[in-house]
């Protein structure tokens, strides 16, 4: 049974609740989780802001070395924390195994940051005075993650929150706390002081909704919807709390008329269906130039055909089950509605047949064409594996479809010109841009959305201002 970790220690909810994590390949037992609510978040959060009053005044080069002994001990026991992903989450196992090297990543990535932070020394115009610019942590920080990415996303939180000098309080999806539990029962184990960093497991409607509104949390990070995260805006407002909201993508891909048609098929296909198309950034939109569409089409459709789903597990494959039912569900009713309005589909929009496939959340790989643009798949996230594709005649043409949307989280473009290049990345309503390149998030650049996409930026040095006051000091010398 896994529990629940505050203020050091490894704890079950004060109600004795509990609930179980299924396997989204086989709907197996993986493990029965402790189903925490206000009571437990309320523990959290006082056992942080306790420990704050220390680890504020622990220096960055302690507060560092601690995390980098954390790091390793996730580092020794990755093979393991992978199995136990691919189990709670659905995804293959060196999917999984890469997610929690990113986290490494990031958290190295802060690390190492951490003590090349500093404020400023400001002359003034009158010269009897100086001013200072102090950077200082926050207090007690919110972690909110989401179930797609689970490690990553913790980590692109609680690395900066706690080499900034904060207290944390991470409240996972509830449908995967377990690989979470461990790494962070792990980093504990590191020599983290009791209460620096804590997990409570539950529904968000209970967990989640305390640690938003508790006065004693100031800063909220949180991964998810759109609608949800409206909803965590308004709770946190009404406390001054600072947040990023990182949210919902719909993300177009443009395929010119000049691209390398081999680099851009790889594009689409990773972008599309890495992680069974479950990633905020992924690639939902696709854009083909005229003149290269039926020969881009027929390849790609080729390659989508091959692809192989599976039980995670499995060596070869590279696509496993949607995570639960109801995200299957939304997807076909998704391509159906596509469907009904007159789209076409090229391949997939079946369930995968056999044994192996019975008892999980499959669905095949669907490539669409022609797809209204009052569908589903167009005014709706849609959050696996099926991607629409549109005709275009120029650049701005496809920058019109791709600016026609509520959301700006990520978009991209394939070609060999460079002012074709720049012009898109002007020109497209996205908080990243990426050219000739996969849909990757990289540590070292900030990333966040515009429009529905969110607030505030993850990621990056810029990340580390979120996490800490920025204070001014004036000071008389005579």
């Amino acid at each position: 049974m896994a529990k629940m970790f505050i203020g050091g220690e490894s704890v079950e909810s004060v109600s004795n609740q509990t609930y179980e994590i299924c396997n989204p390949a086989t709907n197996e037992l993986v493990d029965v989780v402790q189903k925490g609510n206000r009571e437990d978040a309320k523990r959290a959060i006082d056992a942080a802001d306790d420990a704050f009053k220390k680890w504020r005044n622990t220096s960055i080069a302690e507060r560092c070395d601690i995390l980098f002994k954390g790091i390793e001990s996730v580092r020794a026991n990755i093979h393991d924390l992978g199995k136990l992903l691919c189990a709670e989450q659905g995804k293959p196992v060196k999917q999984a195994e890469t997610e929690i090297e990113h986290f490494l990543h990031g958290m190295t990535f802060y690390a190492r940051l951490g003590p090349t932070y500093r404020g400023s020394y400001v002359p003034l115009p009158d010269t009897t005075m100086y001013g200072m610019v102090l950077k200082q942590p926050m207090g007690v920080c919110a972690a909110i993650s989401p179930w797609n990415f689970p490690i990553t996303l913790m980590g692109t939180k609680i690395g900066p929150a706690l080499v900034a000098g904060n207290t944390v309080i991470h409240k996972p999806a509830s449908t995967t706390p377990l690989t979470a539990t461990r790494i962070i029962e792990l980093l504990n184990a590191a020599g983290l002081p009791p209460g620096v960093l804590n997990i409570v497991t539950g529904p968000g409607g209970a967990v989640g909704e305390e640690l938003i509104s508790n006065p004693k949390v100031r800063r909220v990070a949180f991964t998810g919807q759109s609608d949800t995260g409206q909803r965590v805006a308004e709770i946190a407002g009404r406390g001054m709390k600072r947040i990023t909201l990182e949210l919902g993508g719909s993300d177009p891909l443009i395929i010119c008329d000049d691209a390398d048609l081999k680099r851009a098929e790889f594009a689409a296909w990773v972008g599309r269906f890495f992680n069974c198309g479950q990633a905020c950034l992924a690639v939902k939109r696709l854009y083909v130039f005229d003149s290269i569409y039926d020969e881009f089409v027929t390849k790609l459709v080729a390659r989508v055909q091959k692809m192989k789903v599976g039980n995670g597990t499995r060596e070869d494959v590279f696509m496993g089950p949607l995570h639960t039912a109801v995200q299957r569900e939304e997807v076909e009713n998704q391509i159906a509605d596509a469907v009904n309005k007159g789209a076409r589909v090229l391949t997939g929009n079946t369930r995968p047949q056999g044994a192996e496939y019975d008892k999980g959340y499959f669905i095949s790989p669907t490539l669409l064409a022609d797809v209204p643009l009052d569908s589903k798949m167009v005014t709706e996230e849609v959050f696996g594996p099926a991607l629409p594709i549109w005709r275009v005649k120029d650049l701005d043409h496809a920058i019109e479809m791709a600016n026609g949307s509520i959301w700006g989280l990520g978009a991209s473009i394939i070609t060999r010109d460079l002012s074709k290049a720049r012009y898109a990345a002007e020109n497209l309503q996205a908080g990243n841009v990426w050219v000739n390149s996969l849909h990757v998030g990289y540590d070292e650049m900030p990333f966040g959305g515009t429009k529905m996409s969110g607030i505030g930026r993850e990621h990056g040095p810029e990340a580390l201002e979120y996490y800490l006051e920025t204070k001014g000091v004036v000071i008389a010398t005579s």
